[in-house]
């Protein structure tokens, strides 16, 4: 199809003509023609976002890339060669992380299949990125299915990423520079798009989950334990807490519920969607056979559970806290950074100031606020609110809550909101900066006058509680630039600390040890080959404590007997690594030149090898020549 016959059909579509494309597609185009008022006549270059833009986008989705990275990579082995490269981009459309084969790279960058291009449709026109944001569904846009000509020639398939909460957070995408002629060759690309999705969907629902029941679910009981299709957390009380995009399908199918509405999912009790009660999903363990955890779903599904309990139980009473669990020797070991942090932290925790911690994702923001609460004496709860992860349109009604009938979908009883549930404790305002401006107001009377109106309601409600708020992003900047209320920041910073990144601590060796005790077992605890321990002592963890933790766990999860080695540890960590881990004898290098006082001869001769090799090795490590 020539540029002018794919400009006639959009015309003709406009027109409320049906030229046969997929309804996706037809609906998408309409959205560019009369939504975003997109002309495609006019070709549209390929728009990469500025580095600073590219690191803010990032440093919001770590959490999500750093759980996704092995199924990525999984994903990509399996279509590199086929010349696919793969983009998973954030939920402005914003390519956050990607793969691809490098001698492309110019090409891949012209077409914007590269880190930092913006997929979003009133940027890029009907493409798949773009057109999976607004409908929330798996599809292929393929060829001439792109409203803009300049992407015609590209083959894109993506599925969307949902958070454990029932929110849109990312996007994953493969695609081709060019591709059969058939749409139809695409079918087992979006089966595996799909595929990887749900897997990561899983691993971020357990990794959130901990402490809460898991339920993890399969049409077939062969499948139950090694590829489950669904699963949802639930609490102490049976209130569902979290669930993948699977789940909440089949729950909203079995009360005539809409999928897009995860506010009427999350908070019930499972009962209400399942033939039985907590207690009898909890019993369906791998203590039974998987055709022995058979369960019916309301409305008739029939389907298998599998049930994983929490690591430890959350009461629902609140806890009686020690001063020997609630000390500031939590924060850190050592270093002039730390000890400052943890004397701040020792005088300002009674007081009912409100704090700003500021820090890149991942440097430990809500386990500081949490030492904070546990050291302040209030008898209320830990309350968090992640201002990014909330949709903007569901933002006041989860932290003011509602009256009965305030909205379509509204609980018959209400809900009380998030603010009003930290009364007497404290309120952790995570992200910050991510709340949209109208959220800023309302949060700003709340603040300012102690009070809370919930949707739909006339009359306030006192509230008194200690906020503390956290943001990765320069909040003096951004009242600056007028995208944060300058008088919310000054209510919010009355106390600001500064969390160090991982990289410019001194205290490393403590956290790692911290990381290996959180993720051994009774009776089994970690422990670090040399390989792996200066394997990780040489990352720059960009996604800091929080990528430290997940790659413990991940080789926890791996390695035999606690005994953790290279080959258990992330690939990119020993990708990225600038030391080589292949050889024991390598790394014990520095010692043997000490112990043969430089001379590099004498330890190519100890080691069998000649002095070419020895230096090649040296060099690798970074090791210098002796003096």
């Amino acid at each position: 199809m020539n540029v002018s016959d794919h400009i006639k059909e959009i015309e003709h579509v406009a027109d409320g003509r049906n030229t046969g494309r997929d309804a996706v597609v037809l609906e998408s185009w309409r959205r560019c023609l009369d939504t975003y008022q997109l002309d495609p006549a006019k070709a549209r270059e390929a728009v990469i976002v500025s580095d600073t833009r590219l690191r803010e986008h990032r440093q919001r989705s770590g959490d999500l890339v750093h759980i996704a990275r092995s199924a990525l990579e999984a994903l990509y082995r399996q279509v590199a060669e086929q010349n696919y490269v793969l983009l998973l981009s954030d939920r402005q459309g914003v390519t956050v992380e990607f793969l691809g084969d490098p001698s492309f790279n110019n090409n891949l960058r012209k077409a914007g299949l590269y880190l930092g291009s913006e997929w979003s449709e009133p940027r890029a026109g009907t493409c798949a990125v773009g057109a999976c944001i607004a409908t929330g569904e798996a599809l292929t846009i393929h060829q001439t299915d792109h409203f803009d000509v300049t992407h015609t020639p590209l083959s894109c398939t993506a599925a969307p990423i949902y958070d454990t909460q029932g929110a849109l957070a990312a996007v994953l995408d493969i695609s081709l520079l060019s591709s059969p002629i058939l749409k139809t060759s695409q079918n087992m690309a979006r089966h595996l798009v799909s595929s990887t999705v749900r897997r990561i969907e899983l691993a971020n629902l357990m990794a959130s989950s901990r402490h809460d029941l898991v339920l993890r679910f399969a049409s077939a009981p062969e499948f139950l334990d090694v590829d489950p299709e669904a699963a949802l957390s639930v609490d102490g009380a049976g209130r569902i807490t979290g669930m993948t995009h699977g789940a909440a399908r089949f729950l909203a199918a079995s009360r005539g519920l809409d999928w897009r509405k995860p506010e009427e999912l999350l908070g019930q009790r499972v009962e209400a969607f399942f033939e039985a009660d907590l207690d009898e999903l909890a019993s369906h363990t791998r203590s039974s056979l998987p055709q022995e955890r058979r369960i019916v779903v309301k409305g008739g599904t029939i389907l298998y559970a599998h049930a994983i309990e929490p690591q430890q139980t959350r009461s629902t009473v609140p806890l009686v806290r020690s001063k020997s669990q609630a000390t500031v020797s939590r924060i850190g070991d050592s270093g002039p950074a730390i000890q400052n942090l943890q004397r701040k932290v020792e005088r300002l925790a009674p007081s009912k100031l409100p704090i700003l911690l500021q820090g890149e994702t991942g440097t430990g923001k809500e386990h500081l606020a949490r030492i904070i609460h546990d050291l302040s004496g209030l008898s209320g709860r830990f309350v968090t609110i992640n201002c990014a992860a909330i949709p903007e349109q569901l933002i006041e009604s989860e932290l003011f809550g509602y009256l009965p009938g305030a909205f379509t979908g509204a609980l018959p009883k209400g809900r009380k909101g998030l603010v009003e549930e930290a009364d007497g404790g404290t309120l952790f305002l995570d992200e910050i900066g991510d709340m949209p401006l109208v959220a800023q107001n309302r949060l700003l009377r709340v603040l300012a006058e102690g009070e809370v109106l919930p949707v739909g309601g006339s009359t306030p409600q006192k509230v008194d509680f200690r906020v503390i708020s956290a943001s990765h992003r320069p909040l003096r900047d951004m009242v600056l630039t007028g995208d944060f209320r300058e008088d919310l920041y000054y209510r919010l910073n009355t106390a600001v600390m500064t969390l160090p990144p991982l990289r410019e601590r001194e205290d490393f060796p403590w956290l790692l040890e911290r990381a290996l005790e959180k993720h051994g077992v009774p009776g089994r605890p970690l422990s670090l080959s040399n390989a792996a321990r200066l394997t990780l002592a040489h990352h720059r963890w960009p996604g800091n404590i929080r990528e430290l933790d997940n790659a413990i766990a991940f080789a926890a999860a791996l390695c035999d007997d606690g005994f953790i080695t290279v080959d258990d540890l992330p690939e990119h960590l020993v990708f990225a690594s600038t030391t080589p881990v292949a050889d024991e004898r390598e790394l014990d290098l520095r010692t043997l030149l000490a112990a043969c006082d430089g001379n590099v001869s004498e330890a190519a001769r100890r080691l069998g090898i000649d002095r070419t090799t020895l230096h090649r090795r040296m060099r690798r490590l970074g090791i210098g020549k002796p003096h």
